[in-house]
């Protein structure tokens, strides 16, 4: 006689059970943003021959709606990595292991002055 294998029932919503999961699912959603976003520069990008239309396109209200919704996506999407990146990264110095507060602190500094050396170049 053969035997039939339990399949334990599954709920769309297993995920709304843990605050952990929650948050690993809203990264993952906002990760579907910065690809849009990307591929809305990579297209602005390569249909705009000239700095003129580059920058209209992206001052007409429609792309200033789309940008400021995408933007706090975004932001969470890059600090959720940053706090992930002693996890990914596993520096040592020596026999020593580098502290992962250093390792996401290096993410957020370099983050933080690429940001500033941009805005002082825009502006």
């Amino acid at each position: 006689m053969q035997s039939k294998e339990y399949v334990r029932p599954m709920p769309a919503t297993w995920w709304l059970h843990n605050i952990h999961l929650k948050l690993f699912m809203i990264r993952e959603l906002t990760s579907l943003f910065v690809a849009g976003y990307a591929v809305f520069l990579l297209v602005l990008i390569s249909h705009g021959d000239d700095l003129k239309t580059f920058t209209d396109t992206l001052l007409c209200p429609t792309a200033i709606i789309f940008q400021l919704i995408a933007l706090p996506f975004v932001v969470f999407h890059s600090v959720t990595w940053f706090n992930l990146t002693p996890k990914a990264i596993v520096l040592f110095r020596g026999e020593e292991r580098v502290s992962p507060r250093v390792i996401a602190g290096t993410h957020y500094f370099l983050w933080a002055v690429i940001s500033l050396l941009i805005l002082i170049v825009v502006l």
